[in-house]
């Protein structure tokens, strides 16, 4: 039974195509206001995921319900004014304007005219809305799509790779629209292969592999269960790094020592001891540097076979 806090659920969801698997037996939950961070290798099962949420294919078993409702069936159609969909290619009619376009869509989900002025101008096309989408970058496009999705302020949004095309001074722009609509309590699932560029700036990251859902969880929960390293970089007075890791000791991690530094890796649970270990090392310690996994390190790690895992 789906939770009331739900505004995604799938439940032992399966989809083929012929005797290809693409999807396998995904549960998955996302809640109301939730942010998640969808990300897994070309082929993974993740726009055959999107397709089954947005309603343009079946699962062949399990469950799959969007907003309340079975996304597939037709009395679902009403809601999808709550739902704004952002594919990774956007397509428009060369000819129109984005303008145009934006009124146009606007007419057919019911939305008043009078939001798309606001939403150029949320999306910096205003300068370029009375020019023929031929025209535009392929950014200009992406930003139009994204004006399009925000169209009826959804309460769901779907972003397949969102920030494609997007310059860096755009796409910190964008990362600010969708923070103001996660503020709003707007919930977004977001497809995308920049990794860091999201991790900081989502709820939770869920990791596809081979039409299978290996993981989920906040990025503290998954870097704990891949019980992945932290980084330290001791930085020392030129000439003692030798003495002072043979202080530190055998039992120390220690990957690398050059003249001025030293590079070791403890476990979270280590960390506060590795901090009071080097503090007792005095002033020959200049600076310390702790790095905590990042998301495309713990991807990597979910990545390799088990068998693989094991033996690291």
């Amino acid at each position: 039974m789906q939770s009331e806090s739900s505004i995604i659920e799938l439940q032992g969801v399966v989809k083929r195509y012929g005797d290809k698997v693409v999807v396998d037996k995904v549960d998955l939950s996302v809640k109301s206001g939730e942010c998640l961070l969808l990300v897994g290798h070309n082929g993974a099962g993740k726009t055959t995921l999107m397709k089954l949420m947005l309603g343009l294919t079946r699962p062949d078993q399990g469950q799959v319900r969007v907003l309340g409702d079975n996304p597939a069936e037709a009395s679902s159609v009403a809601g999808r004014g709550r739902l704004g969909f952002l594919p990774e290619t956007v397509a428009f009619q060369q000819v129109m304007t984005g303008r145009e376009v934006l009124n146009f869509y606007a007419k057919l989900n019911g939305n008043p005219m009078s939001d798309c002025q606001s939403l150029l101008e949320r999306v910096g096309l205003v300068e370029a809305a009375n020019k023929r989408v031929q025209t535009y970058s392929k950014g200009m496009r992406q930003r139009l799509g994204l004006a399009q999705a925000l169209l009826g302020d959804p309460q769901l949004l779907l972003l397949d790779e969102p920030t494609t095309g997007l310059d860096p001074s755009l796409r910190q722009h964008f990362y600010r629209i969708i923070g103001d609509m996660k503020n709003q309590g707007t919930t977004s699932l977001i497809c995308s292969h920049a990794l860091n560029a999201f991790e900081a700036r989502v709820d939770r990251i869920a990791i596809m592999k081979r039409g299978q859902l290996v993981a989920c969880g906040t990025l503290a929960e998954l870097s704990h269960r891949a019980t992945l390293p932290i980084k330290v970089k001791v930085e020392v007075m030129p000439g003692e790094s030798a003495r002072l890791a043979e202080r530190l000791g055998s039992e120390v991690d220690i990957r690398h020592v050059n003249n001025q530094s030293i590079d070791l890796e403890c476990q979270h649970s280590e960390k506060m001891a590795m901090v009071r270990r080097i503090a007792e090392l005095g002033e020959l310690v200049e600076d310390v540097e702790f790095t905590s996994p990042r998301l495309d390190d713990i991807y990597n790690y979910y990545m390799l076979d088990r068998e693989e895992n094991l033996k690291l």
